[in-house]
């Protein structure tokens, strides 16, 4: 087909006439690199809902802010009505683009319409839009595409085309409480959303990404029709949100960081700085930078990318927390960004004290916790032939090697408190060791959550200075170590945990190598109020590597436990 009657094809919104040749392998890797190389981009969540901030008729409604008409249940003309009182005059696309590039952000996606149908751009489709509809008479997409462009800045839009609770028929798909909503979705689809993402993959210049939201009651003929206006930027980049059974190029879990990620797909955890995506005024839970900081390290050692979130004042105005939190992630990225940007993921399952993130022939370790004087052990059988902080090159580390891996000596203490990246090169491919988990030299086995493999779709890691194995909602995810015993003999077995009222009187088995103990939880009183409780003892009469594992028996509340430790104590 010539490209012009391609154009001209979709322009009157008929799919091409002759499928494209499928994309291979290479030319995917191609596509995909720059994405894969950034690791960490800026997610804005950006609209009418920014006017009420949270509240409605004097009342604070709870839940997410953008969210604000559907909890509600506002009135469509009612919620129009606020664009007359939307005019964000403060609004700056050089300072937001600015602040993600001091952040170390390499992309930024904007939500051009989200689910109550107001479009942040100029849209011929429907006058319910920034420029229309409101006094502030710009499109703040035209003039963040531009400060993209003059920054060197990768842009994306967000799309919501499944759910639209303004325009009749879209909310057939989110949700229903106004007669203005009644309508037909196809015909929705039809003439405000399909015209739409034309719109947007128009007439801003190149896209780097396309980002869809909600796919519910997209059936495979209605996303189709919007599969050709992909043609309109080569090499732009979707999520798996479209629906239809199309899976896009990557995963999106949000506001949570997979166990293990994903092995086969590139995949993007999107999260909020506080509780909320859109603004809302009076949401002051904000996550400390430390968090933050190490979600990105987590995601990266895991092979993802993360999409960190603000949520701009009906003023046009980043809230002030998380301007300072971004401004202090990129100091640590101004120091310690090679080990985030074209890393890939850890050779590692858990390391007790961090992360691990690599490139061939180095390894960037994370430490979060800081090893008792400064011996960190890395269980590698390669021979590390240089290591040193990576905010101090030219100072060599002393390196040793052992059966357990390879022993660094750092400093005494930590000279960056939240993550301190030590570099080791290494010879060849790295080489895991198979246990994690040697005895102490007191002869005790200490099983730390950090340091457990967790096998299940609601389990996770969670909490920074004291990790514990948390969420655990179905009995059958489990927490297991590798570890080796040099001194056999007979153990006590300690679990520290914490349940809270209502959880109580479940029941787990814990399992070190061929025997069994079964334990009970009682209520602590609270998710972080932790006990130790003995469970006995057992008996490892051989050396030898040696695996532990817990899982759940019965749960008759909402969750297992919040597992700390396991500790097994030589008689």
């Amino acid at each position: 087909m010539r490209p012009c009657l391609a154009l001209l094809l979709l322009a009157i919104g008929a799919a091409p006439l002759l499928a494209q040749d499928p994309e291979t392998p290479v030319q995917r890797d191609a596509r995909m690199q720059w994405w894969r190389e950034a690791r960490f981009g800026l997610f804005i969540h950006w609209g009418l809902y920014a006017v009420p901030a949270g509240t409605w008729k004097g009342q604070r409604i709870g839940g997410i802010g953008e969210w604000i008409m559907n909890t509600a249940k506002i009135p469509v003309a009612e919620y129009a009505a606020l664009a007359t009182d939307f005019n964000p005059v403060r609004y700056d696309a050089d300072e937001w683009v600015a602040l993600a590039k001091a952040a170390g952000m390499k992309y930024i996606v904007i939500t051009s319409k989200h689910h109550d149908g107001f479009a942040m751009f100029r849209s011929a489709a429907s006058p319910y839009n920034i420029y229309d509809a409101t006094p502030f008479k710009r499109d703040p997409l035209a003039e963040l595409a531009e400060a993209c462009r003059k920054q060197d800045m990768k842009l994306g839009f967000y799309y919501s085309q499944a759910q639209d609770w303004h325009h009749a028929g879209g909310a057939a798909a989110g949700g229903h409480w106004d007669p203005a909503q009644n309508g037909d979705m196809d015909a929705y689809l039809r003439d405000i959303a399909v015209p739409q993402v034309r719109e947007i993959l128009s007439n801003y210049g190149p896209l780097a990404i396309l980002w869809w939201d909600t796919p519910v009651d997209m059936t495979r003929e209605r996303a189709e029709p919007f599969l050709p206006l992909l043609q309109l930027q080569p090499g732009i980049i979707t999520n798996n949100r479209l629906g239809g059974g199309f899976p896009g190029d990557s995963e999106t879990p949000e506001q949570h960081i997979p166990a293990t990620g994903f092995q086969d797909r590139d995949w993007e955890t999107c999260m909020t700085m506080n509780d909320t995506w859109g603004f809302k005024a009076y949401d002051e839970n904000w996550k400390p930078t430390e968090t933050l900081l190490r979600n990105l390290v987590d995601i990266a050692s895991k092979g993802g990318n993360y999409l960190l979130n603000v949520g701009p004042t009906a003023e046009g105005l980043i809230p002030q927390p998380s301007v300072e939190r971004l401004r202090e992630i990129g100091r640590w990225m101004g120091v310690n960004g090679e080990s985030i940007y074209a890393t890939s993921a850890s050779p590692f399952k858990r390391l007790p004290w961090g992360r691990c993130t690599q490139k061939p022939g180095k390894l960037y370790l994370h430490v979060f916790h800081w090893p008792a004087g400064g011996k960190l052990i890395v269980p590698l059988a390669n021979r590390v032939t240089r290591a040193y902080l990576l905010s101090q090159p030219d100072a060599p580390l002393p390196v040793e090697s052992s059966e357990r891996g390879a022993t660094l000596r750092l400093p005494q203490s930590a000279p960056d408190p939240i993550d301190t990246v030590v570099v080791a090169e290494i010879e060849g491919t790295p080489e895991p060791l198979a246990a994690a988990v040697f005895q102490g030299e007191d002869g005790v086995l200490r099983l730390n959550a950090a340091e457990a493999e967790i096998v299940g779709e609601t389990a996770r890691l969670e909490g920074a200075d004291e990790p514990n194995v948390g969420y655990w909602t179905d009995v059958n995810d489990l927490a297991q170590w590798q570890v080796r015993v040099d001194r056999p003999g007979t153990f006590a077995v300690e679990i520290t945990y914490a349940c809270d009222a209502g959880s109580g009187d479940g029941e787990y088995v814990l399992v070190v190598g061929n025997q069994a103990v079964v334990g009970r939880t009682e209520v602590t009183g609270g998710w972080q109020s932790y006990r130790t409780a003995n469970l006995g003892t057992i008996r490892l009469a051989e050396p030898g590597v040696v695996s532990v594992m817990v899982r759940g028996l019965r749960k008759p509340g909402l969750a297992l436990l919040n597992l700390r430790s396991i500790v097994l104590k030589p008689q």
